[in-house]
């Protein structure tokens, strides 16, 4: 069952750095500002978008399997249809704590694929809003 309550979601608000994937290079859009929002509150964000070279003066990278660098929470900004692959990406390294989709993105099949695994999971909720809310 994907996390609900405000404890869990306070732990997972503590896991750096974050992996996001879907990381935007446009200023204006959701998949860029959120990301800045973290990273201007502290947080590592790794960027993974195969289409540029560096977001958020950090490299992007073209995968999460491509990362080298540790992560502890993937947050993804792509569409509901590509979660499952990207959990299945997330499942191969052994570094990633939890996965957070966000608003509109969900998979409960690769979800619970992740929970299986040991996985913590947030499904349909931004992180900047719920990073306001538990730690703002």
């Amino acid at each position: 069952m994907p996390v609900d309550n405000d404890a869990e979601l306070s732990a997972i608000l503590d896991l750096d750095p974050i992996a996001v994937v879907g990381c935007s290079s446009t200023p204006g859009k959701d998949a860029h500002e959120i990301p800045r929002y973290m990273q201007d509150h502290g947080y590592e964000i790794v960027p993974v978008n195969p289409f540029a070279d560096e977001i958020l003066g950090r490299t992007a990278y073209d995968s999460l399997a491509a990362v080298d660098e540790e992560i502890e929470l993937v947050d993804v900004f792509r569409p509901s249809e590509e979660v499952a692959g990207i959990v299945d990406e997330s499942l191969q390294r052994d570094d990633v704590e939890a996965i957070w989709t966000q608003l509109g993105i969900s998979d409960d099949e690769a979800a619970a694929r992740a929970e299986a695994a040991g996985r913590r999971v947030v499904q349909d909720k931004c992180l900047k809003v719920e990073h306001r809310r538990l730690k703002g």
